[in-house]
């Protein structure tokens, strides 16, 4: 009679183990501060959001009442009013913007190269740098777009000191700011379009427009959609192009959701109504997102 010797698995010694261990070990560095400093944040916010908070002290519970006042704060309504204006300007106008200038660049017509560098380089650049930058262009008396105005015969336009304008001044900074992303997206998509298919239109007698709406725009339709859900989000979340170019001013008529957070939660100490109003502003994103996709994707189909 022979006793069957054990037979021990490479991957069960300590060699495993090792390696085990140290794969933890690598993932613990990414995965414990994103806890950290996103998750953890995240949950603390929704907890205080139901309490009364000037970060002095122990959170008292609040239940609903937080959510109760943000529906009956005038300037809750004016925030979200004004951002949905944002949304209005600046995210048509980004998308419509970066297609244009990727069909520039993507035929390749003279200077393209240089367009291609110009279109994309506002990306790159701070946004305190671009508040800044657009502060002095549309200064009421020196600014350099009302100096070009006044060859047309318009008078000086006040773009970030009147509750008529100071919205459209904002929003003209956001769009140049943003601009670079949506270029890059749809360039990327115009350069994948097999020739061929473009090509075969050219040969059946289609025009440039019949082209471009029968053969280009039906593969754009993925990136269009993307483009206009990041920018929608990224609008609905600005705040810093209003709290450089205008503070929220005149009047809070460039106020944004994230700038009265900023107030409540900052200036005034007011950390659990500052989280309500954060979470209401989380579920418009939510929302919009959803339904916006869910338009694109039945149109698309």
């Amino acid at each position: 009679m022979t006793l069957a010797t054990p037979h021990f698995r490479q991957e069960d010694g300590p060699e495993r183990l090792g390696i085990d261990r140290a794969g933890y070990v690598l993932v613990a560095f990414f995965a414990l501060p994103f806890f950290l400093f996103n998750i953890l944040p995240v949950l603390f916010g929704f907890y205080i959001a139901f309490t009364r908070w000037s970060i002095v002290g122990r959170p008292k519970w609040e239940g609903l009442n937080n959510f109760t006042k943000a529906f009956s704060d005038q300037w809750v309504a004016v925030a979200f009013k004004n951002v949905l204006f944002y949304g209005a300007i600046i995210v048509p106008s980004v998308t419509v913007l970066g297609l244009l200038f990727a069909l520039f660049v993507n035929n390749r017509y003279p200077l393209s190269s240089l367009a291609r560098t110009l279109f994309f380089a506002p990306t790159v650049v701070s946004a305190t740098v671009i508040g800044l930058v657009w502060v002095w262009m549309l200064d009421t008396q020196f600014g350099l777009i009302n100096h070009y105005l006044s060859y047309l015969g318009i008078g000086d336009v006040p773009w970030l000191t009147s509750t008529r304008w100071s919205l459209v001044g904002v929003s003209i900074a956001s769009i140049w700011w943003d601009l670079g992303l949506a270029f890059v997206l749809f360039l990327a998509a115009l350069q994948d379009i097999p020739g061929e298919i473009v090509d075969a239109a050219r040969v059946d007698g289609a025009g440039r427009l019949q082209r471009f709406r029968h053969v280009i725009l039906p593969h754009l339709r993925p990136v269009i959609s993307m483009v206009v859900t990041l920018q929608l989000i990224a609008t609905l979340r600005i705040f810093s192009q209003v709290y450089v170019m205008t503070n929220g001013g005149p009047a809070s008529s460039s106020s944004s959701p994230i700038h009265y957070i900023y107030t409540l939660a900052i200036v005034r100490n007011m950390f659990g109504y500052a989280s309500a109003v954060a979470l209401l502003l989380f579920a418009l994103i939510l929302a919009v997102t959803i339904v916006q996709r869910f338009l694109l994707k039945e149109r698309a189909s």
